[in-house]
């Protein structure tokens, strides 16, 4: 026996080879090999591995404590035995308690290794092992024997855990972040399955804190999202979790019963709880938010889809301005909308789009003085689809840059086209619309310039549409813009005037020509009084700051002589002409002109 002692101070895999433990003749047999010393310098040799180890084999079909180092000892003492305690009686009640059942189960199979992990103790106070145990050869011993190690893993488990619980919280308001607030949905998720219990979704939306951000300062702005935290969490009631995903959206989520009133009325007091104004320094500032609410259905899949589909109903909450529920409609508007802008971005890559051209008529003369060139989209298989549908599809998607920039080459391209026809220049010029998204997102100046230089056009032969929108988004950057566009020579007429919000100091400081009177205000000027007031205050306008005008959406001769009479110079309508085919268009032109 002294020999196997021997092989284990040298090498655990030699001492089911070399160990002879007597038939059983228990407990005489055990009692023999537990009494049998070991060297110091066995001891010591097993003493100095890094690891908790205990050689275990099997007794009266127990397992029992045969031979264990220093470090084994000190896992052991650390639950209340003593440092000299008898291995075979008294540390089996210690911290290898646990693990006999499973020794035992080891032991009376035949796997040669098992590895787990075993946690020992619950809450602060408990610890965590990695457990391995290899069986040892039997050789000339009919005992089975083992080699237990323990790995204390704690601190690395401790670790994890804070660097997961950081992991899942918003660093600014403590709340739980958006990873989090998943892991919360799958979770009710599994009570709605197993239990019937329903739940909904609230997003919450800050619709101005980008600007409120930009006026403050990002300090400020921090302290306002932690306001609003403070004042979402008081309009919580108990079992309501609240999140902060990204920015300036929050999410709930809530229990409620069947009935989606329940989670309307949630959204509408997230709503009443910001009505107040929140006060940062000296100022207050009024926050609104969007709220959309999506209930728990058993056609949701995932977390994600849930929160996409309250994410619809946000989005109509910003334009309807109060609380909205999703519908399942909403997530097919959603996939037409993906699915036309994949069909748009190949139609504007093999050039399958063109462009149709309405005229604009001097109401003095009658003559042509130009046309504006607006896209069009015959769908091969879908057939014509609507510029209302696709244009909005394409700002959302950035589309709106490609499209913009093959909009001024295709109008310039044909007027320089229908100036060769005609064998000089015509005088006629082409008016091309430029989207606000792509004023933000592209370089418009080199497009213009660009168009001019491949047609060959002179810059007075363009004219470039932009709506009011444009410039309320960034009015110093718009400015710089269009003085660009200005010093090209090419014209700028603002569209729909009168339905936005630009300011008439920036209406007095910019390059503009023309100013367009939307459809809106000039069809029902026959039948409404208030429509003819606001045409003539706008026409008093544009003549104070020396800019032509143009009405749209005439279409009556009625309204012809209404405009005349008012000073309008220029008009455009389905009185005139339709938008026209490129070949239309110009023997349009040329039997008005003639």
């Amino acid at each position: 026996m002294r020999a196997a002692k021997t092989q284990f101070a040298t090498s655990s895999d030699r001492i089911g080879n070399d160990a002879a433990v007597p038939a059983l003749q228990l407990p005489a047999a055990l009692q023999e090999l537990l009494d049998t010393p070991r060297t110091a310098a066995q001891q010591e040799f097993i003493d100095t591995l890094p690891i908790a180890i205990a050689l275990v084999c099997m007794v009266d079909r127990k397992p029992t404590i045969l031979a264990r180092n220093s470090a084994f000892l000190q896992i052991a003492s650390r639950h209340g035995l003593p440092r000299q305690a008898d291995p075979a009686r008294d540390l089996c009640a210690g911290i290898a308690l646990p693990l006999m059942p499973v020794i035992a189960n080891f032991l009376d199979g035949d796997e040669i290794e098992r590895s787990f992990d075993m946690q020992e103790g619950d809450g602060i106070s408990g610890r965590h092992f990695a457990v391995r145990l290899s069986r040892l050869a039997s050789g000339e011993s009919p005992v089975p024997r083992c080699i237990v190690s323990l790995i204390d893993r704690t601190q690395q488990v401790e670790g994890e855990r804070s660097l997961r619980t950081q992991m899942l919280r918003d660093s600014l308001t403590g709340l739980p972040n958006r990873a989090a607030f998943a892991e919360q949905i799958e979770q009710a998720m599994v009570n709605f399955e197993t239990e019937g219990r329903q739940f909904a979704v609230l997003l919450i939306d800050l619709t101005r804190f980008s600007r409120v951000n930009e006026g403050v300062g990002s300090l400020a702005g921090d302290e306002l999202i932690i306001t609003v935290a403070r004042r979402l969490i008081s309009a919580l009631r108990a079992g309501d979790v609240l999140a902060r995903l990204v920015g300036d959206e929050f999410a709930v989520l809530l229990s409620v019963a069947d009935d989606p009133s329940e989670a309307m009325r949630a959204a509408r007091r997230m709503q009443a709880c910001l009505a107040t104004p929140i006060r940062l320094g000296d100022l207050e500032i009024k926050i609104d938010c969007a709220v959309g609410a999506a209930m728990m259905t058993s056609t949701v899949d995932a977390a994600e889809d849930l929160i996409r589909n309250a994410q619809f109903a946000m989005k109509r909450a910003k334009h309807s301005g109060h609380a909205e529920l999703y519908q399942a409609c909403d997530s097919t508007a959603a996939r037409q909308r993906f699915s036309l802008e994949t069909e748009l971005r190949r139609a504007i890559e093999r050039d399958q789009l063109h462009l149709a051209f309405q005229p604009l008529v001097d109401l003095k003369s009658g003559a042509v003085l130009g046309f504006e060139a607006l896209a069009r989209w015959d769908h091969p298989e879908k057939g014509a689809i609507s510029p209302v549908e696709f244009i909005p599809v394409a700002e959302e998607s950035g589309l709106i840059v490609p499209l913009g920039r093959w909009a001024l080459r295709a109008a310039t391209r044909t007027l320089a086209e229908w100036d060769r026809k005609a064998g000089s220049p015509l005088p006629v010029h082409m008016a091309v619309n430029v989207s606000a998204v792509q004023f933000h997102r592209d370089d418009v100046v080199s497009a213009v310039e660009a168009a001019l230089a491949e047609s060959g056009l002179a810059g007075n032969r363009l004219k470039i549409e932009l709506t009011e929108s444009c410039i309320v988004s960034d009015p110093d950057g718009i400015a710089q813009v269009l003085r660009a566009i200005h010093d090209l020579d090419v014209m700028i007429a603002m569209d729909d005037f009168g339905t936005g919000y630009s300011s008439l100091a920036y209406l007095q400081q910019l390059p503009i020509n023309v100013l367009k009177i939307d459809r809106s205000f000039v069809a029902p000027m026959l039948q409404d009084k208030d429509s003819v007031a606001i045409v003539r205050a706008i026409l008093g306008l544009a003549s104070a700051l020396g800019m032509a005008t143009t009405a749209e959406g005439v279409e009556s001769p009625e309204l012809v002589e209404t405009l005349i009479s008012l000073g309008c110079d220029v008009a455009q309508g389905y009185h005139f002409a339709r938008p026209l085919p490129s070949d239309e268009a110009y023997a349009y032109f040329r039997s008005r002109n003639a």
